[in-house]
């Protein structure tokens, strides 16, 4: 997203003629868009891009059953990774 939104930047800058950018070459205002292209390839070829809608939709789903076990009235365990005690269990 940030190559996109400094490509456009450059050319408004060109099509204001706004100096030092209207001296410019074109190529040289459209290269962030191929260096998006290029991100967005290598993101999505090596999992990147669904590893992270992954994590996202597990944050939204943890999220989700915190707020309904506090809507039921329940607590919500502050450390999620402390092990349960079972019941029935014998303390030393």
């Amino acid at each position: 997203m940030p190559f996109v939104i400094v490509g456009t930047i450059l050319v408004l800058l060109k099509l204001l003629e706004v100096d030092p950018v209207s001296g410019w070459s074109w190529l040289w205002i459209l290269v962030p868009f191929g260096l998006a292209v290029l991100w967005w390839a290598y993101a999505d070829s090596s999992g990147l891009t669904q590893r992270r809608a992954i994590r996202r939709m597990e944050e939204k789903k943890v999220a989700r059953r915190e707020r309904d076990i506090q809507a039921l009235g329940m607590s919500v365990r502050a450390d999620r990774n402390k092990p349960r005690a079972h019941k029935g269990a014998r303390r030393p």
